[in-house]
């Protein structure tokens, strides 16, 4: 995405943070836990990959459309795994706004890559709104849910297996993808 090198280095940092966090999620021994921790991991990469600031290096033209047709994968992974648990349905709008970031990167002109104006002077296109409403309730949302509860204690947790830590990292990338999508 495009906008200054200093908060797309820190885009780049937190995302690429957050899917190595998820690749230590992989570890756990709970089978849905490892399951949800590679596709954030696969999310937290690309996005870190596709926040890269355009003056250090402009991916090649056929990048964008390999960005879709991997997050298109994705989001039919996630699609499928919805069948079992809703939390993947969030995976699928996720992958599906990663699908849409590509696509518009791609079919956006040099140009407009290199001054950051993927979507012209015609506003918001409906669905980035969309998204963006959606990310921010998102976002609400799981800042509540990583507010403490009182009394609530427990035994040792390993770090892959920390629920508090994994909806942290969610958070984050809820924020990332948030920034990307204000960017676009």
């Amino acid at each position: 995405m495009h906008g200054p090198a200093s908060p797309g280095w820190l885009l780049v940092a937190l995302c690429a943070a957050t899917g190595a966090y998820c690749l230590l999620r992989m570890r756990s021994g709970v089978e849905e836990q490892r399951r949800a921790a590679g596709g954030e991991a696969l999310m937290g990469f690309g996005m870190a990959a596709m926040a890269v600031p355009p003056a250090v290096f402009t991916p090649p033209a056929w990048a964008w459309p390999a960005f879709a047709a991997v997050f298109g994968a994705a989001g039919l992974r996630s699609l499928w795994a919805a069948r079992t648990s809703t939390h993947h349905l969030h995976h699928l709008v996720g992958t599906g706004a990663m699908v849409y970031m590509a696509a518009v990167m791609a079919a956006s002109p040099a140009s407009a890559h290199a001054h950051g104006h993927a979507h012209g002077g015609s506003g918001v296109p409906l669905l980035t709104g969309v998204l963006l409403l959606y990310f921010t309730g998102y976002i609400l949302l799981s800042g509540v849910r990583l507010l403490p509860v009182a009394g609530v204690g427990g035994a040792a947790v390993a770090w892959s297996d920390r629920p508090e830590v994994a909806r942290a990292c969610r958070l984050s990338m809820g924020i990332g993808m948030l920034a990307m999508l204000l960017t676009m």
